[in-house]
């Protein structure tokens, strides 16, 4: 059964920077694609990030393209999220969730695991 946790996050000032990590287990064959999403205090879910299995296929939303990088280490089993000039609007829960499969979306509906979620918070 497939399984990710999260980990990472914290308080930063504005422009700031964070690495947000995300370990996968529980596959056999396939690595997991790899999903970033966000929920802001009040708001709904946001699908922010995506990488596929192999690492060829990344996918940011346009509200972090520029400032977040992703990237995965296989032979870890472990997905990155870098995020770099924080905003205060990045302020909330990030969650990362794997899907097994070559595709990559931002749609949460596609996602089987899901980990706890880790907060972030951009203040001064």
């Amino acid at each position: 059964q497939l399984q990710v946790v999260e980990s990472g996050g914290g308080l930063v000032q504005p422009g700031g920077s964070l690495r947000l990590s995300c370990a996968a287990s529980g596959f056999s064959k396939d690595y997991a694609t790899i999903g970033w999403f966000r929920q802001a205090p009040g708001k709904g879910r946001e699908g922010i990030s995506c990488i596929n299995n192999s690492g060829t296929i990344i996918i940011y939303s346009d509200s972090v393209k520029g400032r977040f990088t992703i990237s995965r280490d296989n032979a870890k089993n472990t997905v990155v999220l870098h995020m770099d000039s924080l905003k205060p609007e990045d302020t909330g829960t990030y969650y990362c969730a794997g899907r097994l499969g070559p595709g990559c979306s931002r749609d949460a509906g596609l996602y089987v695991a899901w980990g706890q979620g880790t907060e972030v918070t951009v203040s001064s």
